[in-house]
């Protein structure tokens, strides 16, 4: 594509590293479902492959959208989000590094911090990353990444990435985003001043719960160059049709994030009047701690919101008791989905200090009726 001149969001996730097939035509990419590649002589590489764990033309156009969607100079993609975080680790750490993780997180990442990373030898501390001096507090010599969710899975707080951008510079480390909740169509932490973007691509970019996938979006290329060495020797990569998949998803990103958005807004305004509701967390609510923060930074709240119940059986039993919204973990997706955090997708942090509230429900608001998902709702709360 031409970087010369400015081409909007929906633009270049149609068309970014999917140039019409030289050969026959195809507007959309190929699947390259090859694992070798014939050599024009040895050492002779025909466009630079030669074995699809190395690179393969499929993964090669995600690759690139993944980068310019996301405004990085280079994007790797990864047969899962924590195998994407996983090799940033082992690129940048090493035993008896540091780092600084939300103290609301991912269950997957903490437990991939807690018990893989540590005991590997790299240390980490959890940290209120709303309280930007709580975390330049929390610096260590030996720091390496700020690592940084924003919102947070499950509750939803916000962290200023530009700030916690500065807290890094000066501490010497790197800041690395996991975009997933709000999408390079809503947020652009490498703008912000991050330096690497992590996503589950298998949420909102992918957007259909049909694959599986992760990414890294990096600034700089030759962080970005020791990332593609260790993708390559560590192997967890996308296959061609999970990056056929995923590059397929990318494509209506804009337009579901609206009705994502438009959607959860509804929802969030039903929730906030229902007398069973103790608490609902949304940053798009003007009462939340991060309001003005995420107003400044995304173009969008996003579909993700979580609330708290009376107590754990009415979270549980609200639950069991939806019809539109599937009980399942995961998010994303165009159907909506309803889970309680503390025993499914953060049981892993049961007893830790990202432990979860017993009473909290987390929600992805789909794409479907927005009146049909308000029935099922209050159907389920009554």
């Amino acid at each position: 594509m031409d970087n010369d001149v400015h081409l909007g969001f929906e633009t270049v996730a149609i068309h970014a590293g999917q140039e019409p097939d030289p050969v026959t035509g195809a507007v959309v990419p190929p699947i390259y479902q090859v694992s070798t590649y014939k050599q024009d002589g040895i050492g002779g590489l025909r466009g630079g492959y030669e074995y699809s764990r190395s690179a393969n033309p499929t993964r090669t156009s995600l690759e690139v959208c993944l980068a310019e969607i996301e405004g990085g100079v280079r994007g790797l993609a990864f047969a899962s989000g924590l195998a994407a975080e996983d090799a940033l680790l082992r690129t940048v750490c090493r035993p008896g590094d540091h780092v600084i993780i939300p103290n609301d997180a991912y269950g997957g990442t903490y437990r991939l911090f807690a018990k893989v990373a540590e005991p590997w030898g790299v240390a980490f501390d959890p940290v209120p990353l709303g309280d930007v001096a709580a975390v330049r507090a929390a610096v260590r010599p030996d720091t390496r990444i700020i690592w940084v969710e924003t919102p947070t899975n499950p509750l939803l707080g916000v962290a200023d990435i530009a700030a916690l951008a500065s807290v890094a510079r000066d501490a010497g480390a790197l800041l690395v985003v996991d975009n997933t909740f709000a999408s390079p169509y809503l947020q652009r932490p490498l703008e912000l001043g991050a330096d690497v973007v992590v996503h589950s691509t298998t949420k909102y970019i992918g957007g259909h719960s049909d694959v599986v996938g992760g990414a890294l979006i990096v600034a700089d290329p030759a962080l970005g160059e020791r990332l593609a060495f260790n993708q390559n020797s560590m192997g967890a990569v996308a296959g061609p049709f999970d990056a056929w998949l995923t590059l397929r998803g990318i494509k209506t990103l804009g337009v579901r994030m609206d009705r994502h958005c438009a959607n959860a807004e509804r929802v969030v305004d039903m929730l906030t009047r229902h007398p069973s509701v103790r608490r609902v967390l949304y940053p798009g609510l003007p009462e939340h701690p991060g309001h003005e923060i995420a107003a400044k930074q995304m173009k969008g709240f996003g579909g993700m919101v979580s609330f708290r119940m009376e107590s754990e059986e009415a979270a549980v039993r609200v639950c069991e008791r939806t019809k539109l919204f599937t009980l399942g973990e995961s998010l994303g997706g165009v159907e909506s989905l309803i889970e309680h955090p503390g025993r499914m997708t953060h049981a892993s942090a049961a007893g830790s200090p990202l432990e979860v509230p017993a009473d909290l429900v987390r929600l992805s608001v789909g794409i479907e009726d927005a009146g049909d998902l308000l029935r099922d709702l209050e159907t389920a709360l009554s």
